[in-house]
């Protein structure tokens, strides 16, 4: 485990929150000069505590007003290799997340589409039709809570 202080996970929080702030006003929110703060930041990003920066889309915004989170457990397993699935159905511009899991399925996609009869439509010409594809269970999202995570 990295050593971290206390600085350092409020500067985490910050950054999970908006990863474009400035570190000019993030060091004026933590009582930091803006060349420690950089500092800080390098040093989290040298030890791989900060991975990189993402984009969130907002997706009902542009058109996408379904969310649906697809159990899928493939149908034969062994004939059909995990890496030629995962790389098919990350092919498709509506599966925003590919995840391998342990459990009654196999993988867990979160799925967007432009409404109902749109997700069925990706569903049932794209999705069902990779190799190997067996039991499939959808979960349409109703709401959602965004959380940071443990720091």
């Amino acid at each position: 485990m990295t050593e971290i202080d206390d600085i350092d996970r409020k500067l985490l929080r910050a950054l999970v929150q908006d990863a474009g702030q400035p570190a000019s006003l993030l060091g004026k929110r933590l009582g930091l000069s803006q060349p420690a703060t950089w500092r800080r930041i390098r040093r989290l990003r040298d030890l791989g505590v900060i991975e990189g920066q993402s984009l969130v889309l907002d997706a009902e915004k542009l058109g996408f007003g379904v969310t649906v989170f697809l159990g899928i457990k493939l149908a034969t397993k062994g004939r059909v290799s995990l890496d030629d699935f995962e790389r098919a159905v990350s092919a498709i511009r509506e599966v925003q997340t590919v995840e391998h899991v342990l459990g009654l399925y196999d993988y867990r996609l979160r799925v967007v589409a432009r409404d109902l009869a749109d997700f069925e439509r990706v569903l049932r010409r794209r999705i069902m039709t990779l190799p190997g594809v067996g039991d499939v269970e959808a979960n349409v999202l109703l709401s959602e809570e965004w959380r940071p995570g443990p720091i």
